[in-house]
């Protein structure tokens, strides 16, 4: 742009703060949203810088909680294209839609949504684009990903929310979601034309459907690079907070780590996934697989889930207790005082479903109790921080899905955990591109988790933390992906044979120095003509 289109003395003004300003002026977290986003648009730069600067502050505008609002509303807030979509009417000639993409010779990780488990918010059909764009910003942030190399796909595939179907404005396609063979022809040739136009892309999947979710990360999983989110970055990271929360627990009452109990309120593809990833701290506790399988127990709906419930899914069945055949336990206190766990997980979207009849309930039975309601959005969480200080005095072990300021009881200020993926999927990703890894284990996941939980500053675990500080995320994500890459390497999942010759400092090193990070904003005096 010619120089005189700007002010004299721009060069010599904080453009950078200016920014900020006028981001922090807006009054509704939508709002923000929209502004950084048009900022992104605008230039690219500056917008990653500011993010970088600020990431505790921006994260929750570009993710949890406002992108729910954002995607909500993304029909009637859309200025521009971002992302891809690939449409079922697309079918046939999905590799051309894909080869339409600007950079893709230069891809290497994309986030692909089909909009139908958003958050907690349902089926929001095209409108769910949002979650893959702030998911990849978040990568870009956390882990240093190039912008250039990032795909945000939404597979646009109809939707069954039928406001939208009704709303004029509505961008995706107006028919019912696909079933069986429709949606799987679509997905095979998806995911193939995927290999195709990307040969070294790692594909990450996100809120797809409970039952597509497991479904099509077991279809796909040991055919093409591919994980999901939902179900192993949520797991690995609440087994990472879990590891440290039971830690404390145990210390104030000295059960053993495999005694340890938890209860878990949601049973869809999040809480199934995340029940699965704790799995690990139970066998690496030296239980075996079966032991550590009674550990845990699921409730939904209809209440404790049971084997001998009629019309069970699939998905529900793995860890359906057959101890118990009495009336169905549908009240939580009751399922509580019944089984007696030592922490209560909330992945259910039911709001403030922790009551304070709930919360005294565990710490009656607990010292310390472990409570993470983990449902996002915060309209959406099982339980606020300010009420589950103050319901337990004090003694709960506390982390959530979204982020919470800290809480000031009795002279004491506590400060919460969140159980964001961001500590998990950023370094997982970018170990999955550096070991050019042919597929994503369940012994990297654990691994990875085991990083994070081992990440705590000596300053962290005496202010008792669960989570490192977000601040360190570039750090955190190195560590995972160290761990990342020497198990795919012990896997022998790797083709990047050259990162087998590293010793670790230099591997590290390595890792550190491959983080994209945005050009320095140069600002000069201009010559005016």
């Amino acid at each position: 742009m010619s120089p005189t289109r700007f002010p004299p003395h721009f060069a010599n003004t904080d453009h950078r703060q200016r920014s900020l300003n006028q981001m922090r002026s807006k009054q509704l977290g939508l709002e923000k949203y929209i502004y950084l986003n048009g900022l992104k648009g605008r230039d690219s730069d500056l917008f990653y810088n500011i993010l970088l600067e600020n990431m505790q502050e921006m994260i929750p505008i570009l993710y949890t909680p406002t992108v729910g609002e954002a995607c909500v509303n993304y029909s009637h807030i859309w200025r521009r294209p971002e992302g891809l979509y690939v449409s079922i009417q697309d079918k046939g000639r999905i590799r051309d839609v894909l080869a339409s993409w600007p950079n893709f010779n230069d891809g290497r990780i994309a986030v692909v949504t089909d909009g139908s488990r958003i958050l907690g918010l349902g089926d929001l059909g095209a409108n769910g684009l949002p979650i893959s764009l702030g998911k990849l910003d978040l990568y870009i942030a956390g882990a240093g990903i190039k912008p250039s190399s990032t795909v945000p796909i939404c597979l646009d595939l109809g939707t069954n929310t039928q406001r939208y179907l009704d709303d004029p404005l509505y961008i995706g396609v107006r028919r019912p979601r696909p079933l069986g063979p429709e949606m799987d022809e679509f997905m095979d040739e998806f995911m193939e034309a995927m290999k195709e136009v990307f040969p070294t892309l790692l594909v990450q999947f996100e809120d797809f459907s409970t039952d597509n979710a497991f479904k099509y990360l077991e279809r796909y999983r040991h055919q093409y690079r591919v994980f999901n989110d939902d179900i192993q970055g949520t797991g690995s990271v609440i087994l990472s907070g879990f590891t440290n929360a039971a830690r404390l627990s145990s210390a104030a009452s000295g059960l053993p780590p495999s005694d340890h109990k938890i209860l878990f309120l949601g049973a869809g593809s999040a809480g199934i996934g995340v029940a699965k990833q704790l799995l690990s701290f139970f066998t690496l506790s030296g239980l075996s697989p079966e032991e550590a399988r009674s550990r845990i127990y699921t409730v939904d709906s209809k209440g404790l889930i049971t084997a001998g419930r009629k019309g069970l899914q699939e998905h529900k069945k793995f860890f359906a207790r057959t101890d118990y055949d009495g009336p169905a336990l549908t009240d939580l206190v009751d399922i509580i005082n019944h089984v007696k766990p030592t922490a209560l997980l909330g992945l259910s979207t039911i709001r403030n479903a922790f009551t304070e009849k709930v919360v005294k309930a565990m710490c009656a039975l607990n010292t310390r109790p472990i409570i993470f309601p983990l449902s996002n959005p915060v309209t959406l969480c099982e339980l606020d921080y300010q009420e589950a200080i103050e319901w337990s005095n004090g003694q709960v072990i506390f982390a959530s899905g979204s982020p919470y300021k800290p809480v000031s009881c009795d002279g004491v200020v506590y400060e919460p955990g969140q159980g964001n993926n961001m500590y998990i999927f950023p370094g997982i990703g970018l170990g999955s591109i550096l070991s050019r890894t042919r597929h994503v284990s369940d012994a990297m996941v654990e691994q990875a988790a085991i990083a994070l939980a081992n990440s705590l500053t000596e300053e962290e675990k005496a202010a008792e933390l669960v989570y490192p500080r977000l601040a360190r995320i570039r750090d955190i994500s190195a560590q995972v992906a160290f761990a990342v890459i020497r198990q795919a390497q012990k896997e022998k999942l790797d083709d990047n044979a050259y990162l087998r010759t590293l010793p670790d400092p230099d591997l590290l090193g390595l890792i550190h120095d491959k983080m994209w990070q945005p050009p320095a904003l140069q600002l000069r005096s201009f010559t005016r003509l």
